[in-house]
């Protein structure tokens, strides 16, 4: 019987800003250890669980733990989860394979490259000949010691991300195709420096990373080309040798693992241009808004998204709402803590005045003062409609409904991931009667407001997830790059292999 090690650490950091990662963050998220790790039937651990059912192997859980993006995992956090990982991987008995599901830009203090120093920490243990296989988020930021320390490294295809069970799949049936002989696998990543956003980063229909990805999965399953991945790193970390390209994987066919993925990287770096979006001011994008005949407007302002590592906290767009439009029917979130405890204590009906905003993350603007009217009160629990926690509970802590004028304001107390609109939909908002609706993520809005909404209108405002890099000040990551430099004379893909 075949025993195969199973495993997660996955997150995905932000060093420009936003509030450190630690244990209760996973707390709210998940955090299974051993047999509890059986019971998954979604995400990406689900999809390699039935695969190794199937293929009737036998599961050697470890750990799993996931949780919103955030700052870096403390250093105590990540020490607590790795040692716990690797001493369950030790204590697993004989096992044949090692599967981690993964993000591939998580970072911890200290510790630049997580998931790079979890995979060699995982090869030290088990040695040289035995397969590991790894899953990523599309946008790792793929280094050359996760690809020396792994047999392969496989990605989503998705963005928004809605194959994290079916990559599982590919994952786990990979590994069981290395220890069955079916395949010999000769892994190849090439990268070019180009830093952006994920506004244009959809992998359906029309768009510069479509294309790319495209290019790539025809490619795929011929010729002997196992697998095939295209990477729109984090560009919110800040680390050496960032960049987009490809990972491929042939069966013992180096030469040509490196030529696709220099191609895949190729295309990539022909594209950037295309993959920056115009954006904003919120001033202008709501003048814009009231202009237009309907709703609802979405106002994107994608430099305070959760999902990215902000804190959610931002009030810059509430700010140029209550200026400009305090009449009109606005849904905007926030994350205060603070703020929402006081909500609580004051019930539903009454009129307070707070500050409001800025309080997580401080380096991004300033409270705002607001008097306005407890309207609905929550412990902040929802349900995840699709996505990385597709029916798993979501966590926003105490939160509540502030209304003054026109526009209503969800407080919660925890950042959460957007995946839809279910935080929302939790105290009783309904963006279908809205005129603007503030929205923090860069790409899920589409699958969020589908059919719905009147316009988008990407803002430009202060924050650790901007829509575009221009400015953004890398202390780690060097020049040249894009955007920083627009064209970079005798650029060649940079290429790091790996042939176990």
């Amino acid at each position: 019987m075949t025993t195969i090690a199973l495993g997660s650490i996955f997150t995905e950091c932000n060093h420009l800003g936003g509030a450190p990662t630690n244990l209760a963050c996973f707390d709210r998220y998940e955090l299974r250890r051993g047999n509890e790790v059986l019971a998954q039937e979604a995400g990406t651990v689900g999809g390699m669980l039935s695969v190794l059912r199937d293929r009737h192997a036998t599961s050697a859980p470890l750990l799993v733990a996931s949780a919103c993006p955030g700052g870096p995992l403390t250093a105590d956090c990540y020490r607590q989860l790795k040692s716990e990982l690797l001493d369950r991987l030790k204590t697993a008995g004989p096992i044949d394979g090692v599967l981690l599901a993964l993000h591939g830009s998580a970072s911890a203090d200290g510790v630049g490259d997580l998931e790079g120093d979890l995979l060699q920490a995982a090869r030290a243990h088990v040695g040289p000949r035995m397969p590991i296989v790894a899953t990523l988020d599309l946008h790792a930021h793929v280094t050359g010691a996760m690809v020396q320390a792994a047999d392969a490294l496989v990605a989503w295809e998705t963005y928004p991300h809605k194959d994290a069970f079916t990559t599982g799949v590919r994952g786990a049936n990979l590994l069981m195709d290395i220890l069955a002989g079916k395949c010999k696998p000769t892994m190849a990543l090439a990268k070019v420096p180009v830093l952006v956003g994920g506004v244009r980063g959809h992998t359906e229909g029309e768009g510069p990373f479509a294309d790319v990805m495209r290019f790539a999965k025809s490619n795929e399953g011929k010729n002997g080309v196992l697998s095939t991945s295209v990477f729109l790193v984090h560009p919110y970390l800040d680390l050496p040798d960032m960049g987009g390209g490809g990972v491929v994987i042939t069966d013992n066919d180096m030469p040509k693992a490196v030529a696709l993925a220099e191609e895949i990287a190729r295309r990539y770096w022909d594209r950037r241009f295309d993959l920056d979006s115009p954006v904003f001011t919120p001033a202008a994008a709501i003048r814009r808004g009231l202009e237009l005949e309907g709703g609802p407007v979405l106002l994107v302002e994608t430099a305070d998204c959760c999902g990215g590592g902000a804190a959610g906290d931002s009030v810059a767009t509430l700010r140029a709402l209550l200026e400009l439009a305090p009449q009109s029917d606005s849904l905007v979130p926030v994350v205060d803590p603070e703020a929402a405890a006081l909500c609580h204590r004051a019930g539903v009906g009454r009129e307070i005045t707070l500050k409001l905003g800025h309080k997580l993350d401080p380096r991004w603007g300033e409270s705002l003062s607001l008097t306005a009217q407890v309207v609905k009160l929550s412990d902040g629990l929802f349900r995840y409609t699709g996505g990385i926690w597709d029916g798993q509970t979501g966590h926003m802590g105490p939160s509540a409904v502030l209304k003054t004028g026109g526009i209503q304001v969800l407080v919660m107390s925890h950042a959460t991931y957007d995946w839809a609109d279910e935080q929302f939909r939790a105290l009783g908002l309904d963006a279908r009667t809205a005129k603007f609706v503030v929205v923090k993520n860069p790409m899920n809005h589409r699958l969020a407001y589908a059919g719905l909404y009147r316009e988008t209108i990407l803002l430009d405002t202060p924050g650790p997830t901007p829509a575009v890099m221009q400015n953004v000040p890398y202390r780690r990551l060097q020049r040249p790059y894009y955007p920083a430099d627009r064209n970079i004379p005798g650029l060649q893909p940079r290429v790091w292999t790996s042939r176990r």
